[in-house]
């Protein structure tokens, strides 16, 4: 472990924002954040430079040479953690679009093995599918996107309960009771339902957000849309109070209006997610049973033409929102890291930058470019 001091930091703490600042570092954990005085020798001096939480990454489906579908190993969670590392995402979700059961077992297993040796760096799997609407599926292929089954269902939850952090799923497609029930399992695990790939109506979306499904995944994509008589998904969302929705910042799945429109009406409940298929940098193609998918002009498309995730860090997702969508630094931050660890039940170890919390810590250049990562107290990048 590194003990460190850094002065004359903007920091962002998760709340708020202090200029001049200090934060002290022991034991891989933040010891105190106070104002910096005159003396400040002993320490870094980082000439009021932002240093903000590590971010938080929940929907990225793999690093810049593998992806987890293809591969799900322990060595690919580590090389998707490790490629999103170095842009400061020091924390993740690695993601599983739809598949067979067994490779989801498989996958939870390889998640496992970093949760335990990195449980601040890879918080768990987020399996999106394969429960999904099959006219709302996207590049999901339809000869794994499939109706739930009990029997399936209560074993993956049996196999997998400290693994999944999310599930994504077509609320719509659930016998009424199977749904009931599954919202009941997972209000008392760590596992959080979110409505996905869904072609659910507002009176259907509404009443599984009002049953306890507390997310919603990729606003806008892959969801029925908002239309004046029919508000579909997307107006469920809106009209919600509590349920919290992820959002896609890369310039093609939303229209830089539509991130406006939506951080305005949701505020908080709204949080940043990469969506990377590949990223740091995107592999020029990739082709797994029947999905075939190329790079070109900054997006990832398949032979469709439809969009097959994204190339892009969390961090281009922050820059995006300041700079396309005139997200103030703070709130891109807080969207990037403070809301997320909430929402995946590590509000208080991750995404602020606090006494007691993990040293997960992001300095910025003035054009928010890395300049160091910091990780469990350790610094990633040469030592300022």
């Amino acid at each position: 472990m590194q003990d460190f001091t850094v002065h004359n930091a903007t920091v962002f703490t998760g709340t708020d924002v202090l200029t001049s600042a200090s934060v002290r570092v022991a034991n891989g954990c933040i010891q105190e954040v106070y104002a910096s005085g005159t003396n400040t020798s002993q320490g870094i001096d980082l000439q009021g430079q932002w240093l903000v939480p590590g971010l938080v990454d929940l929907q990225l489906y793999g690093g810049s040479e593998v992806c987890l579908n293809e591969s799900p190993t322990a060595e690919t969670v580590a090389h998707i953690y490790q490629t999103h590392l170095k842009n400061g995402t020091t924390s993740v979700l690695p993601t599983l679009y739809s598949t067979s059961f067994e490779v989801m077992l498989e996958a939870v297993e390889a998640v496992r093995v970093l949760q335990q040796t990195n449980p601040n760096g890879v918080l768990g799997l987020h399996v999106e599918g394969p429960y999904i609407n099959p006219e709302k599926r996207g590049v999901h292929s339809l000869a794994y996107v499939r109706p739930p089954v009990d029997a399936e269902l209560d074993e993956l939850l049996e196999k997998s309960r400290d693994a999944i952090r999310m599930l994504t799923i077509a609320p719509e497609i659930f016998p009424p009771e199977q749904l009931s029930r599954l919202i009941e399992q997972t209000c008392s695990s760590s596992i959080r339902l979110s409505l996905g790939h869904s072609n659910a109506t507002y009176a259907e979306a509404t009443a599984a957000f009002n049953a306890g499904m507390p997310l919603a995944t990729h606003l806008y994509n892959a969801m029925r849309s908002f239309e004046s008589r029919d508000p579909g998904s997307v107006g469920a969302i809106f009209d919600h109070p509590n349920v919290r929705a992820s959002i896609v910042a890369d310039g093609f799945h939303c229209d830089w209006a539509a991130i406006r429109i939506a951080t305005r009406l949701l505020g908080e409940r709204l949080f940043l997610i990469s969506d990377a298929m590949f990223a740091n940098p995107p592999r020029p193609s990739h082709a797994l049973e029947d999905l075939v998918i190329q790079y070109t002009d900054g997006r990832y498309t398949n032979q469709e033409g439809r969009l097959a995730g994204s190339s892009i860090t969390l961090l281009d997702a922050v820059r995006n929102c300041i700079r396309h969508v005139g997200v103030k630094p703070a709130d891109a931050f807080r969207m990037a890291s403070t809301v997320p660890a909430e929402i995946i039940g590590q509000g208080d170890t991750l995404g602020k930058i606090q006494a007691g919390f993990v040293a997960n810590l992001l300095i910025l250049t003035d054009d928010l470019r890395v300049a160091q990562v910091i990780a469990n107290g350790q610094f990633q990048n040469r030592p300022i």
